[in-house]
């Protein structure tokens, strides 16, 4: 078994990830990716911690995309959420260097406008409060969930979500992200394979999927995550079905998050499906 989607504290995961890798060597996986959302803060001690437990370690990042330059292929609306793995980033370029610094400076005003919002509805909190449940690590919604636990407004991280942080709820602000151009270039100028990350969360019809996918891929797109736990297995074999169709890899993935996220196991995708290491060896690029 392996796992080509995972995050760790370093983003909006809970486990350190030393402590990831470890946890994935002890259910017996034999490869790993780490894939924290705009960061690489977490690569150097998960191989580190991958060469010692005899581990494969495939060194990634999920990169936040804007719908900005694509809201006209297939007369698509603003779509849903759009997100792009960058797997095998060995060499991260100057470029991409450059890139995930961007995106830090506007998490960092994103949050500070959830903050904003929290006052406004008499939530009275310091960022330095919400930071404390980061752990030092990148500050994200998760965290401002933990707030809302520990001030007793919700009973749990999901309550939080669900009432105040998800889309078209009290607390949620748009992420803005790359444009998808620029993140394919900088994942491939590092080393990386550009991958659409669970298709199915862009929220875009099935008569339309095609023509979009079709047109990512023109622009440098390598493969899609066909198999993903938010999706029904119908649905991931019809991605699977496309994917092979337009020349793309398929990959798979169980975007866990550790106890941030317990429907997530590490090693399963839809539906308990173990993710085999015929995934892995199936991309050449990241042997």
């Amino acid at each position: 078994m392996i796992d080509l989607h995972t995050h760790s504290n370093a983003s909006d995961g809970n486990l350190s990830p030393a402590r990831l890798v470890r946890e994935a060597a002890n259910q017996g996986l034999g490869a790993l990716a780490l894939t924290d959302h705009d960061t690489i803060n977490g690569l150097e001690d998960a191989k580190n911690e991958a060469l010692g437990a005899g581990i494969r370690f495939v060194p990634g990042i999920e990169i936040n995309i804007s719908w900005k330059g694509l809201r006209n292929v297939c007369g698509l609306g603003p779509g849903g959420e759009f997100h792009l793995l960058g797997l095998g980033i060995r060499a991260p370029s100057p470029a991409f260097l450059a890139a995930i610094a961007e995106l830090s400076r506007r998490r960092e005003a994103r949050n500070r406008e959830i903050l904003e919002k929290m006052h406004d509805l008499s939530i009275d909190a310091t960022m330095e409060e919400v930071e404390a449940f980061s752990g030092g690590h990148s500050l994200g919604r998760p965290h401002f969930a933990s707030l809302l636990v520990s001030r007793r407004i919700v009973r749990t991280v999901e309550q939080a979500f669900a009432r105040y942080l998800s889309m078209g709820k009290p607390l949620y602000v748009s992420k803005e992200g790359l444009e998808f151009d620029e993140a394919a270039a900088a994942i491939r100028e590092s080393g990386g394979i550009p991958v659409l990350a669970h298709p199915m969360s862009l929220y875009v019809a099935w008569g339309r999927l095609p023509e979009l996918i079709r047109e990512l891929k023109s622009r440098g797109l390598a493969g899609i995550e066909a198999w993903h736990p938010a999706a029904r297995p119908r649905s991931c074999r019809r991605l699977e079905e496309l994917g092979k169709a337009l020349g793309l890899y398929i990959t798979e993935g169980s975007d866990f998050h550790g106890s941030n996220r317990p429907d997530r196991r590490l090693g399963f995708s839809c539906g308990e499906r173990k993710i085999m290491d015929s995934v892995l060896e199936a991309i050449p690029e990241l042997a």
